[in-house]
Order: structure tokens, then sequence, then C-alpha cells
């Protein structure tokens, strides 16, 4: 509601909010902004304090400090009546991920300064073959920079091969867009 600036915030993806259909499953005021690169971070996977997430059943993504490295990811513009959403799915104030302030290069050259999640005292660790396709789904659905997604399709999983309910229903939300759109 409104036109005022307040009213919205930059967030920048880099994990499995990547794919719009994950990310709108709880936050459905979610708009593309841009594609946009983070410098001197790279991408990580690991367990908050050793723990597996019950959720996605391996590691999840995180960003940490990296000098010469860097993330590709997106900017969505979200409602500030998302905010909550946002830090629910990211596990705040379980204290597994902490919101941080970035500044992200968009391809047209600005810089945008937006929301994002680093986890907390983690322990390395592969993600699920489920949570790596939802990152490279979004990847690619994106359109992230074709060397950026040839890394992400080169991680190792746990080969975990049980049941992920979170990926039924994003695959059931895909389905239904596309009977939607049909």
């Amino acid at each position: 509601p409104g036109g005022e600036s307040g009213c919205w915030f930059l967030y920048y993806a880099y994990g499995s909010n990547l794919l719009r259909e994950r990310l709108l499953l709880r936050n459905p005021s979610a708009a593309l902004c841009a594609l946009a690169r983070l410098q001197d971070f790279k991408l990580e996977f690991g367990h908050h304090q050793g723990r597996t997430s019950s959720i996605w059943h391996g590691g999840t993504a995180t960003i940490a400090q990296s000098p010469g490295d860097e993330v590709w990811g997106i900017v969505w513009k979200m409602s500030t009546c998302n905010l909550s959403s946002l830090d629910k799915q990211e596990g705040v104030e379980d204290g597994i991920y902490v919101p941080l302030e970035v500044n992200v290069h968009t391809q047209a050259g600005k810089v945008l300064t937006c929301r994002s999640y680093q986890m907390k005292d983690y322990v390395s660790g592969p993600p699920s073959p489920q949570y790596k396709k939802v990152i490279c789904m979004g990847a690619k659905q994106n359109g992230l920079p074709t060397d950026y997604q040839e890394k992400l399709e080169a991680i190792e999983t746990n080969n975990y091969a049980g049941p992920v309910p979170i990926m039924e229903e994003i695959e059931a939300s895909i389905k239904a867009e596309k009977i939607n759109s049909a």
C-alpha cells in the first residue's frame, strides 16, 4: 500500500530463495528487482551448531567473507509486511541466521544496499540433492551467469534420498503456475 519507500525493502537472496516459487510460498509480496553480485564473499554450506536442517536434510547456504571471491544472487523488492515472515523462514528468532546489510552490484552497475542473512556458528557440510536442485533451478530461472550456474551444478551433495515435504510444496506450486498460465 502507498508509494512511500518506507513500505518496501530490498532482500538479497543467494540460496533457496533464488527460486521465485520458494520465496513466494511464505512471502507473497516479493518482486524481482535485479540480478546482482556480492563482492568478496563466497557461498558455503553448513549445519548450524552442527545440526542438520530438519527442513532440507542437509547443509544450507550461507555467505562467508572471502577476499577476491564473489557470490551471485537476486535482489527482491519486498513489502515490509513480509519482513517478519522472511526472518521466520530464515530462522532468525532461533538464532540460526542473522540479518546483515550487504552492498551488491547489479549488472547495470548500480550498487544496492540490501538485507541478507548469514548463518551463525556453523559446521561446514554438504546440502541435500533437493536443496541443491532448488538453488540451481533458481539460478537458471533468473539467468544468473553461466559460469556461476556451472559452479552451483558442481556442488557435492550428501545424497539424501528421503522425503523433503517443502520440495513437494515447491513442485506443486510450480505445477499450479503452469496450469494457470496454460
